[in-house]
């Protein structure tokens, strides 16, 4: 274990062969695991639990509490707590929300952020500036690629491929009827490939083995095993 003269640590529990950077400040009762990197100005609040082989890059923040600073609809609830799995990489710059959970082997590319109640698979890419937002699940396998953004309340199934610059909306209304329950982002099926630039409207269902084609704009259920393009997206 090799702690930086500048690393501010807390009460903290870490595995050997972890080396901890200048400048990075870890909260107490957060566990790191063997052979992690943790790089300068890296920030680790309390509740966050890491696996092994961990590298996580300069100016990351793990286990952000959500703030709504009186704009908000919705009142954040969230459990003060992180889990990383072994083997995962954490890019420069991204943003881990309290009560996310991240799976082995994950890419989380840089400048990504991650909101409350997200949970997350093994072998899973977030690309750089992807956004994803509250109470999301994403399937084992799945890659989501630059700049896109995922709206809470949002289901990603397994191995689903999803390009960048992707939009999803979860609200007809623009916000105008406040926060409800029945606000729902798409659920996206296994196997499923949304193209550059497609837009995923409210509440509605891509199917298994789909392909959205670049630039669609899907405003209702795709079946499985479907091809749809255009704005309105339509089957070919």
């Amino acid at each position: 274990m090799k702690i930086h003269k500048t690393a501010i640590v807390g009460d903290i529990k870490v595995g050997q062969g972890t080396s901890i950077g200048p400048f990075s400040v870890i909260e107490d009762d957060v566990i790191i695991g063997l052979n992690c990197k943790i790089h300068p100005h890296v920030v680790i609040n309390s509740g966050t639990v890491i696996g092994d082989n961990v590298e996580i890059f300069p100016g990351a923040l793990i286990g952000k509490e959500p703030k709504g600073a009186g704009a908000l609809a919705r009142q954040p609830t969230f459990e003060k707590k992180v889990t990383i799995g072994n083997d995962c990489s954490i890019g420069p710059n991204a943003v881990l929300y309290f009560e996310v959970k991240i799976g082995s082997n994950c890419l989380i590319g840089d400048g990504a952020s991650i909101r409350e109640k997200v949970t997350i698979g093994n072998k899973c890419i977030i690309g750089r500036q992807v956004g994803i937002s509250y109470n999301c699940s994403i399937g084992n396998n799945t890659r989501i690629m630059d700049g896109s953004q995922i709206v809470g309340n949002c289901t990603i199934e397994a191995n689903v491929f999803i390009s960048i610059m992707v939009g999803t909306a979860n609200d007809n209304t623009f916000g105008k009827d406040g926060y409800h329950d029945k606000l729902q982002g798409p659920t996206i099926k296994n196997n499923a490939n949304i193209g550059v630039g497609a837009i995923l409207l409210p509440n509605i269902t891509i199917g298994q083995n789909t392909i959205v084609g670049s630039g669609a704009v899907v405003t209702k259920d795709v079946p499985d095993n479907k091809k749809v393009v255009g704005m309105p997206a339509r089957c070919i």
